[in-house]
């Protein structure tokens, strides 16, 4: 019976999480979402239709990948011309401002000349409205938004600080584009500002733009940051969001390769589409409105399209009669650098037939929705041009209302966590355990030694004499405490500003940053340092305990194990050695001796590790005793 109910409770436990993590995108309750008008809605004709690019994450370094930049201009000056957007966002870290060694960070000017210089060579900005806003790579090492420092206001095409409302006007409606800025002011270096914060004036700002917004047409919210990686008060940035079609952002990457794709759904039914970096894998995407059609990804292929028929995972996020409110038509765009021969659209694997150019990248083709309208079906689109280029686009789609497939479980696991609330209460549950631990074998009886003692008997024991050792028990417990309550260090959070960084968070320049990637350090710091040094010194003290000595328990213990078990603690103390240079190189010399959960701790350790081998036997005598009358029974 036990088994079945841990089971039951297992298989409920992820029933949960595919439920919560897979959302299929049932939409709010009708009142909570606007109501939008099926008009006007595309059709045979290349009206009523716009679409626009994103470009996030696109690092302009001094230091790195000299190609990143010549890159960006032949963007600018090449594909903008093929696509020709209504607008172009590019979503946050214009620059890379690393130093040469990727360990400091600070504003290069250098690198927004040179954004700025790609900007006006290619003369973009008179070819479409480019809105570009900062990420929290622009945002290193600037102590306020007055700041010489602060390049963005001087290089970039937008040049205004903070969130705002954007209206697109075009001959059937308005369309609204609200920018989230919750970039850090004043902006720390790296890598304390990996999570964005919104404060509750900038969400009330935000609520009101929402308002402003549902006399458009659709609402698109664009920002750097995920929303899963920004810290916002009470409703949290989701609830605003709700009346959106899309969230646009970029940030993660693609996860070192690992999500290439990071898309997911609110409960609400907004989508969350963050885009893959310039970077690396010179990323973009094109999405068409009034239908928020599924982000295509370009890289060195100049052939793009998007069709009327969407994805079944993203179908819930706007008014169905909008897609099909043409029955009897495909609709495709299709960019190419040269004349498009043929676009061939094939469902099922079945050839439906050529569509026809209407004007410009409008293509479209007769067909029989009805001949589809039950179940999921994949739709292919094969476009090839003058050159010979082919690019094949596919996707699922289905045509009933409430048939929609689920996103990705990591993908949304990835997008809709909120992990500075995940990392807090792991954090906090890890240190109360290490506590809870030391106090509990501090006051219960240890219990008497009998016959040959098994493992878990020798770990009791010897956590029993960790804890009932003074020297050690203060020490660890001061330890695991302070790294909750205390300063980890002080040193120039910002260029001539001291500051202090907490567990909870950073003081600087006057300001309290709340904690985000604080915590998840906390929690690597107690599960590769604090946890592995308590045990350590356990295994040393209980070796003592047996009558070894540093140098005898190495010919007498198993000498393979005793090998490796100093090894792995060499390892963590070299890893902590590496943080304490780390450390300096990124907040300068004061923070390495101002550092008591890095420098200091590296000598601490030292200490407690020479105190377990030098210990007088006088105060393990009573547990040496009972050892080996145990040992001898």
């Amino acid at each position: 019976m036990l088994k079945l109910a841990v089971g039951l409770l297992i298989a409920a436990a992820v029933a949960l999480l595919l439920d919560c993590y897979a959302p299929s995108g049932a939409p709010l309750p009708t009142g909570q979402r606007r109501r939008r008008d099926p008009q006007p809605a595309p059709g045979a004709e290349a009206a009523n239709l716009l679409w626009v690019v994103q470009v996030s994450d696109i690092h302009i370094s001094r230091f790195r990948d000299p190609k990143r930049a010549p890159d960006l201009e032949k963007f600018c000056s090449e594909t903008i011309d093929i696509i020709q957007p209504a607008l172009v966002l590019a979503t946050g870290d214009l620059t890379d401002a690393k130093t040469r060694d990727k360990l400091g960070s600070e504003q290069v000017e250098v690198e927004w000349k040179i954004y700025q210089s790609i900007l006006k060579r290619s003369r973009v900005m008179e070819k479409t409205k480019w809105i570009d806003i900062k990420g929290n790579h622009d945002s290193f090492n600037i102590p306020h938004l007055n700041s010489i420092w602060n390049y963005y206001r001087k290089y970039s095409a937008w040049r205004k600080d903070g969130s705002f409302h954007y209206i697109h006007t075009t001959s059937f409606g308005n369309y609204s584009f609200i920018c989230v800025d919750a970039t850090l002011s004043p902006g720390p270096k790296r890598p304390y500002n990996f999570f964005g914060i919104l404060n509750m004036n900038q969400m009330k700002d935000l609520s009101l733009m929402a308002t402003e917004s549902l006399h458009s047409n659709h609402t698109i919210w664009f920002g750097h940051f995920p929303t899963s990686t920004i810290i916002s008060p009470a409703p949290g940035i989701r609830t605003l969001l709700s009346s959106a079609t899309a969230y646009l952002c970029g940030h993660l990457h693609t996860m070192g390769g690992l999500m290439p794709a990071l898309h997911s759904q609110h409960r609400g039914g907004t989508l969350e589409l963050e885009l893959g970096d310039w970077m690396d894998n010179r990323s973009i995407t094109t999405s068409e409105y009034p239908c928020s059609a599924p982000a295509i990804r370009i890289s060195e292929t100049k052939i793009v399209y998007l069709r009327n028929v969407t994805l079944a995972a993203y179908q819930k996020s706007c008014n169905k009669s909008v897609y099909f409110a043409v029955y009897s038509l495909l609709r495709i765009l299709a960019f190419s650098p040269s004349v498009i021969i043929s676009v061939k659209v094939y469902i099922d694997g079945v050839h439906l037939g050529n569509a026809h150019q209407v004007s410009g990248p409008l293509y479209v083709l007769k067909w029989s929705p009805q001949n589809y309208s039950e179940g999921f079906h994949h739709i292919d689109v094969a476009v090839q041009d003058a050159s010979g280029r082919i690019s094949t686009r596919g996707h699922v789609f289905a045509m009933e209302e409430n048939l929609s497939l689920r996103f990705g479980f990591w993908p949304s696991v990835i997008l809709l966590t909120d992990y500075y609330v995940l990392a807090r209460v792991l954090f906090g549950l890890i240190v109360l355990i290490q506590i809870a631990l030391l106090i509990i074998f501090r006051y219960l009886q240890k219990p008497a030694l009998k016959e040959k003692p098994g493992l878990l008997t020798l770990t009791s024991y010897s956590l029993h004499v960790f804890s009932k050792t003074n020297t050690f028990y203060y020490s660890i417990l001061v330890l695991n405490l302070y790294t909750i309550l205390g300063p980890w260090f002080v040193g120039e959070l910002i260029d001539g500003q001291v500051g202090a960084c907490f567990s909870f968070g950073l003081f600087v320049g006057g300001s309290f940053l709340q904690g985000g990637l604080t915590f998840v350090v906390g929690i690597l710091q107690m599960l590769f340092f604090n946890l592995p040094l308590m045990a350590y010194l356990c295994w040393c003290l209980l070796l003592r305990c047996q009558g070894h000595s540093f140098r005898s328990h190495i010919r007498h213990v198993r000498c393979l194990m005793a090998v490796l078990v100093h090894l792995a603690m060499a390892l963590l103390l070299a890893w902590q050695v590496y943080s304490c240079y780390f450390l300096q190189r990124t907040y300068g010399t004061l923070a390495f001796f101002l550092s008591p959960m890095r420098t200091w701790l590296v000598a601490l350790t030292s200490a407690l590790i020479y105190k377990t081998w030098t210990l007088k036997s006088s105060e393990l005598r009573t547990y040496i005793v009972e050892m080996k009358n145990c040992q001898s029974s």
